[in-house]
């Protein structure tokens, strides 16, 4: 009992002993591992009592060192390894090996499991007897989620090539099989490979093939996309490769019969070659216009017609009709945009000039294409080259010849006339010599070449619109359209859809789009007359596109931009239609850039006897009459009328005359003229015809120190302490011609 009592206390002792060891270690241990946040360390006892940890092992495993010190490190497995003796057994492995690597689940305080990678390393002192354990823990959770993931990802991956219908194959950098997707393992075995043990193969090796071989170093090489076709004689179809470097250096490889679009392609190119052929035997090309994108197609047949090189040129439809003959290029562009417009076939003969100066002869037709909602996509037609047809019929040629020299002619003469009407101030049928109208004449002159809104102001029947085609004739604009409107003829609700056009189905009735005036007039002049019976909404999109240049089709939503010159016209005084709120005063002053004021016949009866001279001439030609003269009985009633219509009137007057005239003297019946106009002027001498007369001689007066000038700080009105619109009324009660104060 007594060497038993002694074996034990050696034993304690030594225990002891070994516990002291570990704590001396572990102080010593302490200050190099405290600061490792990522790995869990501890002490064991030899019999795996924890006696010390570190920081990072609070923060992995969740327990403060107080609820641990003490505790057998078995509570951190699980408890399925515990009853399989599973820490004892690393223990023991630890200890006979000296260190023991392992990886699995642990548990932490919370019951929650983690991933750990963990290193056993058996403590010894001098003389190799075990003094405990040290064991470092590393969460590897993320990691092994992120394993999972990338199997998960991988798995996703594969079924996605299993599932496309082409065939597909990694490679590594050195040329070796890496995957195979389904449809590739079964073209394998149809050939009589084994996909499994081509994995790891080089792919040269197993299907040689030099062309092949280059297009996939060269996307090795330059680390770029190619897709290359070859035909493969084992299965006897082309094959599509189409190769991608992938991020690891390697390849991927998806693979495609395309047999079927080689068949498609080459018998595609054959019909194209019989109609080239076709083409070239009948002289005739093909050509395409997408009415949306403007994008044009032209056959070779065509480029050869027109002498061009495909490869040099691109069609365009500015490019067509540079090449039509300049005498033909007006009329062709005419009829084709008309033909668009209407939506309608094509059809016209004119002439080109190629590049080396010859001409050739054409003949055309085009015809319209709809789609499934009758909204027109693109036109085709045809170009016949018809130079060697007309080059046969040499006498009709010989006769054209004759007619051009006529037409150039007639333009000569026509332009020797015209030189000859603008000496003696007649602008087309604009006639007069008197200072009104020379005034007028002047003023058209200098504005004609400029882009400047004009504003024309007069009495109904004065020749507005003769003054704003005037202006046109001899403006840039002049070979572009001129397209009158009258303001006041159209009901207020459709002016909108008439000046701007309107798209299909924008209101009942509408049918298809329709062009409005401003489209009509692209590159031209608009004549506004009677501006003032223009509606308050339609003010404000007239606004619009004299600010901005731009408006939109009734039902549009797409701005359209313009480029039309606008001249506009009233008999209305725009000043009171203002004060009266019926006229936007910010529009005015848009029209009103440089204001023309026409005057009534009344203030220029010296151009009478040239105006009666003028329109008897017209209509007794017409009327196939000779007149000789005149009685100078109506020349003084003509004088002496009002002429309230103004030259309407009198042009009228004129024609009624022509027509009941039985004798080549000119006469007039005097009932058609109004008894108060032809009553001679009595000089007044009471009180109110002298203060009409003092007040029209203070407005002149002020009128002349203004040079004209009405409205405005230094204007006549604000001189007299009264507003415009009042002094103009004033000046047209007293007949005061306001235009003779303007210079000239």
């Amino acid at each position: 009992m007594i060497e038993q009592a002694t074996h034990l206390d050696k034993i304690a002792t030594e225990r002891e002993r070994g516990r002291k060891a570990l704590r001396d270690s572990e102080q010593r241990f302490r200050l190099m591992v405290e600061g490792v946040k990522d790995y869990a360390i501890f002490m064991l006892d030899p019999l795996g009592i924890v006696v010390s940890w570190n920081a990072g092992a609070e923060r992995i495993k969740g327990y403060r060192e107080e609820e641990i010190l003490g505790k057998h490190w078995s509570r951190f497995y699980l408890p399925e390894d515990i009853a399989q003796g599973k820490p004892e057994e690393a223990l023991t492995l630890a200890a006979g090996t000296g260190t023991v690597e392992q990886e699995g689940w642990r548990l932490r305080k919370d019951g929650s499991r983690f991933w750990a990678d963990i290193v056993i390393t058996a403590i010894r002192n001098e003389e190799g007897k075990l003094m405990g354990f040290s064991k470092l823990t590393r969460d590897l959770s993320d990691r092994k989620q992120a394993e999972g993931e990338l199997r998960e990802a991988k798995k996703r991956v594969e079924m996605v090539l299993d599932s496309i219908t082409d065939r597909f194959f990694g490679l590594d950098n050195e040329w070796r099989f890496t995957y195979f997707n389904k449809h590739a393992e079964e073209q394998l075995k149809a050939l009589g490979k084994n996909p499994a043990t081509l994995i790891g193969k080089v792919l040269w090796e197993e299907f040689p093939n030099p062309p092949v071989e280059e297009a996939f170093r060269r996307a090795m090489r330059e680390r770029a996309v190619i897709t290359h076709e070859h035909y493969y004689p084992p299965l006897r179809e082309w094959v599509e490769n189409r190769i991608y470097p992938s991020p690891d250096g390697g390849l991927a490889v998806f693979q495609r019969y395309v047999t079927e679009r080689k068949r498609a392609e080459e018998e595609l190119r054959r019909s194209e070659a019989y109609l080239a052929e076709g083409q070239r035997l009948s002289h005739t090309g093909s050509w395409a216009w997408n009415v949306s994108s403007g994008n044009l197609f032209w056959s070779h047949e065509h480029f050869r017609i027109f002498d061009l090189e495909p490869e040099k040129v691109k069609p365009s439809y500015e490019l067509f009709l540079e090449m039509v003959h300049p005498e033909d290029r007006p009329s062709v562009k005419q009829g084709f945009e008309a033909a668009v417009h209407e939506k309608s076939d094509f059809e016209d003969s004119y002439r080109i000039v190629l590049p080396d100066g010859s001409i050739k002869d054409i003949h055309s037709l085009a015809h319209p294409v709809f789609n499934n909602s009758g909204e027109l996509i693109e036109y085709v037609g045809t170009v016949i080259d018809m130079t060697e047809r007309h080059q046969t019929r040499a006498a009709l040629e010989q006769a054209f010849e004759e007619i051009k020299i006529l037409k150039d002619r007639l333009y000569h003469e026509n332009v020797a006339l015209r030189e000859e009407i603008d000496r003696t101030w007649m602008f087309e049928e604009i006639v007069g010599s008197s200072a009104a109208i020379r005034a007028v004449l002047s003023r058209v002159a200098k504005v004609a070449p400029q882009d400047s809104t004009v504003l024309i102001a007069g009495e109904t029947g004065t020749g507005k619109e003769l003054i704003a085609r005037a202006i046109h004739k001899r403006s840039k604009r002049a070979t572009r359209p001129f397209v009158a409107f009258n303001c006041a003829g159209i009901p207020s609700s459709l002016i909108a859809s008439e000046l701007f056009g309107h798209e299909k189905g924008a209101f009942t009735g509408a049918q298809q789009r329709r062009l409005g005036r401003f489209e009509l007039a692209e590159g031209g002049t608009i004549f506004l007359d009677e501006i003032g019976e223009l509606p308050a909404e339609t003010q404000i999109a007239l606004l619009r596109v004299i600010q901005e240049r731009e408006f939109e089709r009734v039902g549009g939503s797409h701005p359209i931009a313009t480029n039309v010159r606008v001249i506009a016209a009233s008999n209305r005084d725009l000043q009171d239609a203002i004060a009266a709120g019926t006229f936007r005063l910010d529009l005015f002053h848009r029209l009103n850039v440089f204001p023309i004021e026409v005057p009534p016949l009344r203030e220029r009866k010296e151009d009478i006897p040239m105006l009666l001279d003028y329109f008897i001439k017209r209509y007794a030609g017409k009327a196939g009459k000779r007149i000789q003269g005149m009685e100078k009985k109506t020349l003084e009633l003509f004088k002496s009328y009002h002429w309230p219509g103004n030259i309407r009137e009198l042009q009228n007057v004129i024609e009624r005359s022509i027509i009941v005239c039985e004798s080549e003297i000119f006469s007039v019946d005097e009932s058609w003229l109004s008894k108060v106009s032809l009553q001679p002027h009595r000089p007044s001498s009471n009180l109110s015809d002298r203060l009409l007369e003092q007040e029209k001689k203070i407005i002149e007066s002020a009128l002349t120190e203004t040079k004209g000038r009405i409205a405005g700080p230094s204007g006549a009105a604000a001189r007299l302490g009264i507003p415009s619109s009042t002094l103009e009324s004033k000046i047209k009660l007293l007949r005061i011609k306001k235009y003779s104060f303007k210079p000239v």
